[in-house]
């Protein structure tokens, strides 16, 4: 989870405190989640369950990309995104 190389874009997934999951896109993660956790900036999901940590980022080469593959994994099952979390965790 690098902070910001030129031109990148990263979609992320984020754990809430009561299990949900939230998916997003940013040009820094890190940046992203302190926001979330502000609520100023964040998203209104986490209004009712703080986020806790990161579980899975992937990077793209512009916004785009990552708009795309954001929709692709938010259309993914629960079971479905966690076994994609799983399969991208180093061995």
């Amino acid at each position: 989870m690098s902070r910001k190389p030129a031109g990148s874009w990263w979609v992320y997934v984020i754990r809430a405190a009561n299990g949900a999951l939230y998916t997003g896109i940013t040009t820094d993660v890190l940046r992203r989640l302190r926001e979330h956790r502000d609520g100023r900036r964040g998203a209104r999901f986490f209004r009712f369950a703080a986020p806790n940590h990161v579980l899975y980022t992937e990077r793209l080469p512009d916004r785009s990309s990552a708009a795309r593959r954001e929709a692709a994994i938010k259309r993914l099952s629960r079971t479905a995104k966690l076994a994609l979390m799983r399969a991208a965790r180093p061995k």
